[in-house]
């Protein structure tokens, strides 16, 4: 499997065995492979192998040979999606899946990150997740973040596009009261409003 955007592994900071547990995939699959464009994807100590990818440039993986491409949090931050599609396809099975979670374009997180220039992203987040270090902050695109922009650019009948917005109380800093209200929001929302979007995106066979 390619762990698309793996970056630096974040996630091994998480002292929480059981997130731990859920989000370390070496040793559950025969191979990860982590693709970035940051060259700290090296020293990521969830893979077996890291490829620093320059976009407009080949992957180095052989055509038609990964299973399953899974993608947490990075949509947000593509430049071009045409691109990294096209890649997705070379390299990805008939069959396989694309399966990725990302800020809903319509939802309060990508609003929220769309007012505030990406000069000052750093500043902000200081006081609403601060546990995220300076390092784990990129500029964000959202070119492709809602079920439409998806489905144009994974297009039928190459690509199956299955997705769903859902949320869950993040970027409210320490305070138990602002998480309450956020849970309390998200319950009426509607889900087009929901703040994060999950997609699976299969391959066709016939591809």
């Amino acid at each position: 499997m390619v762990d698309f955007g793996a970056g630096r592994g974040r996630f091994t900071d998480d002292l929480k065995p059981y997130a731990h547990r859920l989000q370390m995939l070496r040793g559950k699959v025969a191979r990860v492979i982590g693709v970035d464009v940051d060259p700290v994807v090296k020293e990521n100590p969830s893979l077996d192998e890291a490829i620093v990818w320059e976009p407009g440039l080949h992957i180095d993986l052989p055509d038609a040979s990964v299973d399953l491409i899974v993608s947490d949090y990075t949509f947000e931050h593509i430049d071009d999606p045409g691109v990294v599609v096209a890649e997705f396809e070379r390299i990805l099975r008939p069959g396989g899946w694309v399966c990725a979670r990302t800020p809903n374009r319509r939802g309060l997180i990508a609003i929220g990150a769309r007012v505030v220039p990406n000069s000052l992203h750093v500043r902000a987040l200081r006081r609403l997740e601060p546990q995220r270090q300076e390092m784990d902050v990129f500029p964000t695109r959202y070119r492709l973040n809602t079920l439409g922009q998806v489905r144009r650019a994974f297009t039928a009948p190459g690509w199956a596009v299955h997705g769903y917005a859902t949320g869950e109380p993040a970027y409210v800093g320490n305070s138990a009261v602002l998480a309450y209200l956020m849970f309390g929001l998200l319950r009426i929302l509607p889900m087009r409003l929901q703040p994060m979007y999950l997609f699976f995106i299969r391959r066709s066979v016939d591809a």
